[in-house]
């Protein structure tokens, strides 16, 4: 009685596996970023860099608002661009050259940069 019990209910568990799968299909999630280009149209006075081919942007007021720890450093701003939006890794249209740029230990996509002596928090733009 209790080896069919046990049989009845892997059975079942396979169905139950079987039926909620995608027929072997993967679903894949992209979150694609967005350019500079789109970012000073859509707010001309934008303070943003691009890192790692992502656009990051700071005074986002609830990005303000939150304490955050630096980590170790990843690169800092090698060329300053506000001529135009065609923007390179490294590159920002306000933060001096040598700016350096950090990695925020509590958040993925928050980058912390330490310019002039102050601290600001720059969130990376993306479309999902």
């Amino acid at each position: 009685m209790l080896q069919r019990l046990f049989y009845v209910l892997i059975t079942l568990t396979l169905f139950t596996i079987t039926g909620c799968s995608n027929g072997g299909e993967t679903t894949k999630v992209t979150i694609d970023s967005i350019d500079a280009e789109e970012v000073l149209k859509l707010d001309p006075d934008a303070d943003i860099f691009q890192y790692d081919g992502v656009i990051y942007k700071t005074n986002i007021e609830w990005v303000e608002e939150i304490t955050l720890t630096k980590d170790v450093q990843i690169g800092k701003i090698k060329t300053r661009n506000d001529a135009n939006t065609d923007f390179k890794d490294e590159m920002s249209n306000k933060l001096p050259v040598g700016a350096k740029i950090f990695y925020a230990k509590e958040r993925g996509d928050i980058l912390i940069v330490e310019s002039d002596g102050g601290i600001l928090k720059y969130l990376a733009i993306v479309e999902g």
